[in-house]
């Protein structure tokens, strides 16, 4: 770094001892501009001694330039009136100018534009107008008419640097906001991550667990009087624990760094694997009935998935929650632009009514379990995952009892790009 590189940062980091120096330097040039005759012979020249006066008006403009920062305005205020009386008192009238134009640089600079308006349109004319009352040359000299260029040009100077440092500031808070921003989104799409395998792995442990439990029971309850029957309920068990081992290392997969040799490679489940999840159910004991029209056409991966684990979800809540002698119904359906998922079951006979009220399915409360913690349903995450997985393709989700009894879930979600788009503005889950 070179020494007037190392100047200038210290001065910039004393703004005090920077003003002295200024003003020390306005001091020098106009003692120096007070020696000088402009109207010799033989042209301007060294060939006078300045007036006592004059040089105690040039010592009171220069020191309170000193303090031009802390109290511009009053600064401008006393260099303009030292200005003042050099022009009605002498003919040297440039030396103490000059602070005046040091002054209203500070002002313009450190105020606003209205501020430094109100103050340099009648410093100008008072100034201007005294000069041309009281020199000896013609009014119209361009040593009365340069009060008016000095004073616009600093003014002027002044307001250009406060923009600038306005601009910078700006720019400043802008990239600072932004990276404020970035960061929160990124923490933003962190969580988002987060939920979305906590989701995954809800449904897929709530699905196979809930098989492993049935089957588990019928096999110790057989296990005496039926062997057989034992023997093929543990190996619903076993395959049932097969693939949720499966579906486990999948999901956690995602959790693998990009490039891992190990991370799997099998696709995520979607409707093409619905009868496999339906045989499932069927298997444990749970009869469903399947409707849908969707003639094996290609969905997005998004809605696909999302369509799987929303069958996936309500078919385990029917199995762990509508009671023996259960039934359910699923319908996939094409709609316009939508797809529409329905899933019913008749509440079973688990849970016996009171007499003349009627059947009463086990979802039928009025704080659904599903909706709030209970042993029942897993800490209450499954309908809540249904609507995060339904709102977050910008669909629409409804649950709730139905009437006779039972429960009914159904979902629409929008096939095409443009519809969660438009949607999404008004996304909804009763």
């Amino acid at each position: 770094m070179t020494t007037l590189a190392r100047i200038r940062d210290w001065l910039t980091a004393h703004p005090l001892a920077f003003d002295a120096t200024l003003a020390f330097a306005v001091f020098a040039c106009m003692v120096t501009a007070s020696f000088v005759e402009p109207y010799g012979l033989h042209g301007p020249h060294f060939g006078r001694a300045p007036e006592a006066i004059s040089v105690v008006l040039m010592v009171i403009s220069a020191a309170a330039l000193v303090f031009r920062r802390r109290t511009p305005l009053l600064v401008l205020i006393i260099t303009v009136a030292a200005s003042l009386v050099e022009v009605l008192t002498g003919e040297q009238r440039a030396p103490v100018m000059m602070a005046v134009v040091i002054a209203l640089f500070t002002v313009a600079s450190m105020t606003n534009r209205p501020t430094t308006w109100r103050f340099t349109l009648p410093i100008m004319a008072v100034l201007t107008a005294a000069a041309m009352l009281t020199s000896k040359l013609p009014w119209y000299a361009q040593e009365n008419l340069g009060v008016i260029a000095w004073a616009g040009l600093a003014a002027a100077a002044g307001d250009a640097l406060r923009s600038r440092r306005a601009f910078v500031d700006a720019i400043q808070e802008r990239a600072e906001r932004a990276e404020r921003t970035r960061e929160q989104e990124a923490l933003r799409r962190v969580a988002e991550e987060r939920l979305r395998i906590a989701r995954d792995l809800h449904d897929v442990v709530a699905h196979h667990i809930a098989l492993v439990n049935v089957q588990a029971g019928v096999a110790s309850h057989v296990m005496d009087k039926r062997p057989d029957q034992a023997k093929e309920a543990l190996a619903h068990v076993r395959e049932a624990s097969r693939s949720a081992l499966n579906e486990l290392r999948a999901t956690v997969g995602l959790l693998r760094q990009s490039g891992d040799p190990e991370a799997p490679t099998e696709p995520a489940p979607g409707l093409a694997r619905l009868d496999d999840l339906l045989d499932t159910f069927r298997a444990a004991g749970l009869p469903v009935e399947l409707v849908h029209n969707d003639n094996g056409e290609h969905l997005q991966a998004a809605v696909d998935l999302a369509a799987y684990r929303i069958i996936q979800e309500a078919l385990t809540n029917v199995q762990k929650h509508a009671g023996t002698g259960a039934k359910a119904e699923v319908s996939v359906l094409r709609v316009s632009r939508n797809l529409e998922i329905t899933v019913l079951d008749n509440g079973g006979g688990g849970a016996q009514p009171e007499e003349g009220k009627g059947t009463r399915h086990p979802h039928d409360n009025a704080r659904h379990p599903h909706d709030t913690p209970s042993p029942k349903s897993e800490g209450g995450h499954g309908l809540i995952g249904m609507r995060e997985r339904v709102s977050a393709l910008g669909g629409t989700c409804t649950t709730g009892p139905r009437y006779g009894g039972g429960f009914r879930v159904h979902a629409i979600l929008p096939l095409s790009t443009e519809a969660q788009q438009s949607s999404s503005r008004s996304r909804k889950c009763l």
